[in-house]
């Protein structure tokens, strides 16, 4: 089978397609024909340097965690599916196995996928279970969407904000999105109410507040947030560009949480937890993700450095077949 492999850690350069052996599903897993791939921050960060810093681990050959294809054989024991079913998940896991998605076939844990929605092509499905996820679990953070509520999205022209503003909306809130402006456009045309261009207005000194602050970049202090929240408001961020950053926010997020009424919050991805809601909502015509690409399998390298710049609109996607 084809796949985009790598031998050493570094930028898309090192990345190539080559011809390996196809895998062979292990007790519990299927094999799946992938159709489609996307790609994630932990893609492109695992592209350059080890999961862990100071600890030297030897790189993981094939990337991609993110997928959608058909299931074409089933390891011992493996009940949930059957030869010839479409499928999607997030096949990202620390330790021995996961990702392998930038491939022509790979395997999967049963539990790490799910049924893929009829109404999603393949790079739709494939554009949806990590940033679906972190959209969901930053949006409800502190629990249920009310009508009227006031909602800003930080890095708002990516996967997870385009998916975001889709499920904010099924509540009637009132949300502004933060992005480049190249991607105003497109954020409108999906249904931001109102959008900022990050390099013309600091939308933490512009007098608005929020009831809650979905943030994918974390680019100011946890206090800066903080003074953009009303009273009982929530700020979630679900990941960074730096380490430092994201730990910061833990630290003061707790003097914050102890002093104010108002809540910061670090979301951890909680895989596959609620792909069977995001699924319901596709399968409505409720959701769909926008999409950048997509890329052909010897388009990758070019695909991965168009998303290391921060110039996609949606989830980066590659065809693999």
């Amino acid at each position: 089978m084809k796949a985009l492999v790598r031998d050493r850690y570094g930028l898309p350069d090192v990345l190539e397609v080559r011809e390996v052996e196809r895998p062979a599903p292990k007790t519990g897993e299927v094999l799946v024909r992938v159709h489609a791939a996307s790609i994630n921050d932990w893609d492109w960060e695992l592209l350059q340097r080890p999961t862990l810093p100071f600890i030297r681990s030897a790189p993981r050959r094939i990337l991609g965690s993110d997928i959608a294809g058909r299931v074409v054989a089933l390891g011992a024991g493996a009940q949930r599916f059957r030869v010839g079913d479409d499928v999607y998940g997030d096949l990202s896991r620390f330790g021995p196995g996961g990702w392998g998605g930038f491939a022509e076939y790979v395997c999967a844990r049963e539990r790490a996928l799910a049924l893929k929605p009829a109404r999603l092509t393949f790079e739709q499905a494939a554009a949806l279970p990590q940033a679906g996820q972190l959209a969901m679990q930053a949006l409800f953070a502190a629990g249920p969407l009310r009508p009227g509520q006031k909602i800003l999205i930080n890095g708002a022209g990516g996967g997870v904000g385009t998916i975001a503003i889709q499920l904010a909306k099924l509540h009637d809130t009132e949300v502004t999105g933060v992005d480049s402006a190249a991607k105003l456009e497109m954020m409108r045309q999906i249904g931001f109410d109102h959008v900022i261009d990050y390099r013309k207005q600091d939308f933490t000194r512009n007098g608005q507040s929020y009831d809650l602050i979905v943030d994918t970049k974390t680019t100011h202090l946890p206090f800066e947030y903080a003074r953009s929240l009303n009273p009982g408001g929530t700020y979630a961020t679900v990941g960074g560009e730096e380490m430092r950053v994201l730990l910061r926010v833990a630290l003061v997020g707790w003097w914050i949480r102890l002093t104010t009424s108002k809540k910061v919050r670090l979301i951890a991805l909680r895989q596959n937890k609620d792909l069977a809601y995001l699924s319901e909502r596709a399968e409505a015509g409720q959701l769909a993700p926008v999409i950048d690409g997509p890329y052909k399998l010897s388009e990758a390298p070019e695909a991965l450095r168009h998303f290391g710049a921060g110039n996609h609109k949606g989830k980066v996607v590659i065809a693999v077949d």
